[in-house]
């Protein structure tokens, strides 16, 4: 995806047939018996994953995965494959290609393995017509896909023919395997879980993002469990630290194995969160023995998890073996995913690999198939991962209003924190997307914001023709009508008032402009209202009053006085009572003037200099204290400080 790889850590996994020899080719070439528990002793085959180190004569190193052949033990098999850089396809000279090494490279291919060998083990158990006729019908198997034309290498373990040759094809491949980016936050699926004397408990699994180090804490998804790590391993070495594309043992600190299982991601908390749904682009493999029917229950494969999914797929119609198309799948329980990651989905009633995918949405709402033609041109965008700004685009429009923050982008799409700032300001500069909130770094797509923009102006239009005598909306009432998330209802605000498109005085919103325009009969009545408290003077008339004098409705005397307010004619004293601004202010001249001179004014001090009743006195005296212009301290007021 465009991002840099640190240095290089590559991990080789072997696939094939049950018996084919894996155990013992990596037995005979590291020295480590990967089969560990009695009954594979037993039974002579592998029925969990084993795991070995191998430094290469050039001084490179490989991690090494073995897994299990048999049908029974597939789930164990792709829990193994989802971690590997490389693949060897371990084929028996005796056997030939049998099911389960067609099996195993499908897997490989849908979990996106590109590079790998194959090695044509037990050739000390046949001559060598037999084996020309072995590489014939392998190399025939092959044509298509990933490994063909890969070198095929006949290896005997017991005689150890082909050995050296088999090293020297494992460092081409190591030199040319592309690494696993640093970039992303750090994950690591669970395969394997330990008790070690005096330390507790270790998991084991392939670090596919991110580094962890000793100290970190860390929870384990879905679970919710959390650690600290007291120690690492890698290859059999202590390590202060790992990084993406090793195998790494790490102890956890006070967890029992009994609560962690095969299939829980180990993260750094909150870096990353869980999905149930998943939209992926699935591709049927052409040798599937039945299509996939627009809605199936599937056993889902996901890192080292085997979950039970319902899988819809999004077009509505049934995928015939050799076909692709977008599903969406819909988990019984929850894990981690990254965009990018690969699914591989087995028929549980028919115990076969189907197919899978790439992950396109880790996070996406459920779909209904009426709108597969509108999700269509984003899903489309969505495959284009080598342009990672345009999946980072999509990923943020299909959150809708809410968007994502960076945060929750670092969790979905695995970029370094350099990349990630520099793929957001590139949008932003586009006006792709627009960062709402810079605290919390949000961003939502630019045309919804856009939109939002356009929506609110509109709305505070229809406001003014509505209420055509008020100056405008109040910012609370707006954002009661748009029902906006606050934080994105002051960032749409705040960029419509940049743009000039909108002007906030105070608590009001107005379109630039706007001005209150009164029909005849208004002005009208404005005028007489207006003389009629000038002539009341300090004694503040009822709106009652008002009503029965002016023969208006109280509701026509409320908007008209709250536009003589608003214009500076008018000063409220309460609710319902207004006196005129000149008397107002005359009052406030002559009480400062009283205070200045004496420094206290009592209640009955302010009657007698206005000479009205206590109806009035009390209420004007209170407006007084109101605007700061008196401060009552006990009986008596003085100067506002």
């Amino acid at each position: 995806m465009g991002e840099l790889m640190d240095s290089k850590r590559v991990i080789l996994g072997t696939a094939g047939h049950v018996d084919h020899g894996k155990t013992t080719l990596v037995k005979a070439l590291t020295g480590t018996d990967t089969d560990r528990l009695q009954e594979e002793k037993k039974r002579g085959i592998t029925i969990e994953l084993g795991f070995a180190h191998l430094d290469l004569p050039d001084g490179q190193s490989l991690g090494i995965i073995d897994v299990p052949g048999h049908e029974r033990f597939i789930k164990n098999m792709v829990a193994g494959a989802a971690g590997i850089d490389l693949v060897a396809l371990v084929i028996a000279a005796d056997e030939g290609v049998m099911p389960q090494t067609r099996e195993h490279l499908d897997i490989c291919r849908l979990l996106g393995v590109k590079q790998g060998l194959v090695i044509m083990t037990k050739t000390d158990l046949v001559d060598e017509e037999w084996r020309e006729l072995v590489i014939d019908d392998i190399e025939k198997f092959l044509q298509g896909s990933f490994l063909e034309g890969v070198s095929i290498v006949p290896v005997s373990a017991t005689t150890g023919e082909g050995i050296e040759e088999l090293l020297q094809e494992l460092m081409r491949l190591a030199a040319a395997a592309v690494a696993r980016p640093l970039a992303g936050p750090f994950r690591l699926p669970v395969d394997r879980a330990f008790v070690m004397k005096g330390f507790g408990s270790v998991v084991t699994g392939t670090t596919l993002s991110g580094s962890v180090k000793v100290g970190d804490q860390v929870e384990l998804l879905p679970s919710g469990l959390s650690s600290r790590v007291r120690g690492i391993q890698t290859y059999g070495s202590v390590r202060e630290s790992a990084a993406a594309g090793e195998r790494t043992a790490i102890n956890l600190q006070g967890l029992e194995k009994s609560q962690i299982v095969r299939g829980e991601v180990l993260v750094h908390p909150g870096t990353v969160q869980t999905t149930s749904m998943i939209d992926i682009f699935y591709r049927h493999l052409p040798g599937a023995s039945h299509p996939l029917k627009p809605r199936s229950k599937m056993m889902v494969h996901a890192g080292t998890a085997a979950i039970m999914a319902t899988v819809v797929v999004l077009s509505g119609k049934s995928i015939n073996p050799g076909e692709a198309d977008y599903v969406q799948v819909r988990l019984d329980s929850p894990t981690v995913v990254l965009y990018g990651d690969r699914l591989v989905l087995r028929s549980f009633a028919w115990q076969e690999t189907m197919g899978g995918g790439p992950v396109l949405d880790p996070h996406p709402r459920k779909h209904r198939l009426k709108e597969f033609p509108d999700l269509l041109p984003s899903l489309e965008k969505l495959r284009q991962e080598e342009d990672i700004a345009q999946v980072v685009e999509v990923l943020i429009d299909n959150h809708g209003l809410r968007g994502l923050n960076a945060g929750e982008i670092a969790g979905q799409v695995p970029l370094s924190a350099k990349k990630l700032r520099s793929v957001l300001d590139e949008l932003s500069a586009a006006k792709k997307v627009v960062r709402y909130d810079a605290e919390r770094q949000a961003y939502v797509s630019g045309a919804r914001f856009r939109l939002l923009q356009e929506k609110l102006v509109q709305q505070v239009a229809d406001y003014h023709q509505q209420f055509p005598m008020k100056q405008g909306i109040f910012k609370e009432e707006l954002k009661s009508k748009l029902q906006l998330d606050p934080l994105l209802f002051a960032g749409v605000l705040q960029r419509t008032i940049k743009d000039q498109s909108l002007v906030l005085e105070k608590d009001v919103i107005r379109l630039p402009g706007h001005q209150i325009r009164l029909q005849a009969d208004e002005e009208e009545l404005k005028k007489k209202l207006l003389e009629s408290y000038r002539q009341a003077g300090l004694q503040f008339p009822d709106f009652r009053v008002l009503v029965d004098q002016l023969g208006v409705t109280e509701a026509e005397i409320r908007t008209m006085v709250s536009l003589l307010q608003k214009e500076g004619e008018l000063v409220r004293v309460r609710d319902g009572c207004y006196i005129p601004s000149r008397e107002f202010e005359q009052l406030k001249r002559k009480v400062v003037a009283y205070l200045e001179k004496h420094g206290e004014l009592t209640t009955l001090q302010f009657k007698e200099m206005v000479g009205l009743t206590r109806k009035y006195i009390i209420p004007l005296i209170e407006c007084l204290d109101m605007y700061k212009v008196t401060q009552r301290q006990g009986d008596i007021r003085v100067l506002w400080k």
